[in-house]
């Protein structure tokens, strides 16, 4: 027994992601029956390749695949594939015994179905560093395996009424939304292969509408021939058709494999030739260490950071939440795109008043709106998931070149500015911007929700400078963040005039899509305020840019502030213009995402103040509340928003944590984000080098967490019956720097 004991502890201090490994089972998702359609799909994923994974009643084993670039000739971000997969005998018959678990762990479903002792047993999971399904299916008696390919591209179709709302940017423009069919290729003895091609593109016709053709020879199309579709094989199996393969004889074990691929290759029999390629060097390695390499980076996952809290009942619900919205993202935070706040990777068959649609069907479509990007983005820094924040940057950065060359054609001088809803390359969406453009300036953007909406350039740049904080990644300093701050910064040098004390005027301008006609309003002003002087202070600047945004920075007006009851508050603008337009708190932008008041700041009860007379209050979707709650250090309130954001629920959706649709679409990707920023800001939170630790937590809830701070630092620590039990800070010279808030 002490020989055991031994074991385990030397086991924990070489792999301390066991203990949390264990304690993430707890909040796996297990069904004791099978589903009725998609709406019951478990999601899947290795952070680019995702499955919607469900077993019909008395039938069969069913999953969508998705993929994070699987952009079409109009933008949408379609589905794969679907997969039915069969066995015979049938485990899945009606009134027989069933179990299907999500294994949190090890980044795997597992489901066991039939009658005990010959019970079969079906494993699938999406290889964390392979792009490669994998189904394996093992049983005491002998079964067959079919597996068959369901498309419902068979045809060009026009998408109309609510429908062409997925393809939003196009409805209503001079052509008409098309869905084009995908290619099922033939005559294959041993495998299924299909493909969807873009023979057609939308880029050039929305760079000619937006007044960009001629800088579009400086660019490329990156929709025209993007091919995505996948290869079906397994050993000892074999074609009945084109679209379904079976195994050659009965046995009690099987597998099959789903390599997926997409390209933009010169011809479709490229694409043929790279997805053989790429088949190959998967299949190389063994299964055996694929799987134990796959189990290794799920390990690593959960030990990057971990919130447990207890104590209550919202607690619990709070750590569950938490942990699924994390694996969520885990889920489809890898691939070559960001992370869609409408969505995900894990759309359905979509249900809409009167009307249903395919899995293709999303609201809001493919077009990238940062306003709700962003909030998926944000608590990956303290959870330590960097890598998950790389296709965000990399969207950006690829997109800089046409943001350059945009601002001379539109305003006539030097700059970057990014538009609210924007297609993955830069562009507006045609619809935002306008059909209809005889007598308009090429600058006039018809949705005026989004005419003046250019300040997310600037809370990107403030991630960027975040994200550099908590790694230290000089390489991602020079390449990305300093090219896109400069660009961005003289933007918003150039396009404003000076006042007459020489402060720059922003004018005109609008208070995010809530004021669409505004001065000096606070999102811009309080944005440059937080992001110059850490500009400035970087080591990779130049003299030359560290002493131009200084110059720039004391030309800022003030933060806004205004009279109520008696006492300031902030403002949303210096001067608000027109009527109330959207739901948003623009002056709250001071304390998230600009952290110029908080905990530890002064002037908090000014910004308190602030938070109890916002004009808008309420939590769920992309609301923000429960994180400005966090920030001000108001514990109860942020406790109860967060905890109601975790707690809500769609009926539509059999898994717990596909919220929605809110404001946007199922899963929505807002409202759990929202909620981990509240819950990371409730346990820590940072100014330069000062840490806070429990700034905004709940007496009553005890917690174990583990979380990432800037300096390549991380903090771990127990609370529990409201004491700090434990409080580890490594590196150890960063203690130093904590101020430990807790209501002992």
């Amino acid at each position: 027994m002490n020989r055991q004991f031994l074991r385990f502890g030397i086991l924990l201090l070489c792999f301390p992601g066991l203990l949390w490994g264990a304690a993430v089972d707890r909040y796996d998702v297990a069904w004791t029956s099978p589903g009725h359609d998609s709406s019951a799909s478990m999601p899947l994923g290795n952070g680019d390749i995702g499955l919607n994974l469900w077993v019909e009643e008395g039938g069969d084993l069913l999953f969508y695949i998705s993929k994070t670039d699987a952009w079409s000739e109009n933008a949408r971000l379609l589905k794969v594939g679907r997969l039915r997969v069969a066995l015979s005998p049938n485990p899945f018959a009606k009134g027989e015994p069933f179990r299907q678990v999500l294994k949190l762990g090890e980044g795997e479903i597992e489901i066991e179905a039939g009658p005990a002792p010959t019970s079969t047993l079906v494993r699938v999971w999406v290889d964390a560093n392979h792009p490669v399904i994998r189904i394996e299916a093992e049983s005491k008696q002998e079964f067959q395996m079919r597996a068959e390919l369901e498309t419902w591209r068979t045809a060009a179709r026009e998408l109309s009424g609510k429908e062409a709302d997925s393809a939003y940017g196009m409805e209503g423009g001079p052509e008409p939304v098309l869905s084009y069919p995908d290619t099922v290729v033939p005559n294959l003895p041993d495998r299924i292969v299909w493909f969807h091609r873009n023979e057609h593109s939308i880029w050039p016709l929305t760079m000619k509408l937006q007044g960009l053709e001629a800088v579009a020879g400086k660019l490329s199309d990156p929709l025209l021939n993007r091919t995505f579709g996948g290869l079906v094989e397994g050993d000892g199996f074999k074609t009945v058709n084109a679209t379904t393969l079976t195994s050659a004889a009965a046995g009690r074990r099987h597998q099959l494999a789903v390599h997926v691929l997409t390209s933009q290759t010169p011809t479709a029999d490229d694409w043929l030739a790279q997805l053989e390629k790429q088949r190959q060097t998967t299949d190389a390695e063994s299964l055996a260490r694929a799987r134990e390499q796959h189990l290794h980076w799920w390990r690593e996952f959960w030990d990057r950071s971990w919130i447990r809290a207890e104590g209550t009942p919202e607690a619990e619900t709070v750590t569950r939440g938490y942990t699924l919205q994390r694996f969520i993202a885990a889920c489809a935070g890898r691939g070559a795109f960001p992370i869609k706040f409408n969505g995900s990777i894990f759309t359905v068959d979509a249900r809409e008043p009167g009307e249903t649609y395919d899995a293709d069907y999303r609201r809001w479509g493919g077009p990238y709106w940062f306003q709700n990007t962003r909030l998926i983005y944000w608590p990956m820094l303290a959870s330590g998931d960097f890598d998950l924040m790389a296709p965000l940057f990399r969207m950006y950065h690829d997109a800089l070149p046409l943001a350059n060359m945009r601002t001379p054609i539109y305003f006539g001088h030097e700059g970057a500015f990014f538009p609210e809803t924007m297609y993955s390359w830069g562009a507006y969406a045609n619809t935002n911007y306008g059909w209809s453009r005889a007598g308009k300036p090429v600058s006039q953007v018809d949705n005026t929700y989004i005419h003046y909406y250019w300040q997310g350039g600037i809370e990107l740049t403030a991630m960027m400078l975040d994200y550099y904080d908590y790694t230290h990644d000089e390489s991602f300093a020079r390449q990305t963040l300093l090219p896109f701050a400069e660009s961005v910064i003289q933007f918003y040098d150039r396009h404003y005039p000076r006042d007459a004390g020489g402060k720059i005027l922003f004018m005109p301008a609008g208070a995010l899509e809530t004021w669409h006609e505004a001065v000096n309003p606070m999102p811009e002003i309080a944005g440059l305020s937080a992001v110059l002087p850490r500009l400035a202070g970087l080591p990779a600047a130049s003299g030359e840019q560290k002493a131009a945004w200084k110059s720039f920075a004391s030309k800022l007006p003030p933060i806004p502030v205004a009279g109520s009851n008696g006492e300031q508050v902030l403002a949303a603008a210096q001067q608000l213009i027109g009527p109330i337009r959207n739901s948003e708190n623009p002056e709250l932008y001071a304390v998230f995402p600009y952290h110029l008041y908080g905990v530890g700041k002064p002037s908090l009860p000014l910004a308190r103040r602030t938070f109890d007379q916002r004009r808008v209050k309420g939590t769920g979707g992309w609301y923000p509340d429960a994180i400005l709650a966090a920030c001000l250090g108001l514990a109860d309130t942020a406790a109860l928003f967060t905890a109601k954001n975790f707690s809500s629920v769609n009926h539509g959706s059999r898994f717990p944590a596909f919220w929605g649709p809110n404001f946007d679409w199922v899963p929505d990707q807002d409202n759990g984000s929202v909620a981990l920023i509240a819950l990371e800001s409730m346990l820590l939170q940072t100014d330069g080098r000062r840490i806070f630790v429990l700034p905004a937590w709940p007496s009553g809830w005890d917690v174990n967490f583990k979380l990432h701070a800037p300096g390549n630092t991380t903090v771990e620590g127990i609370y529990r019956h409201g004491r700090v039990e434990q409080l580890d800070v490594r590196p150890a010279a960063r203690k130093a720097d904590v101020t430990l808030i807790s209501k002992q």
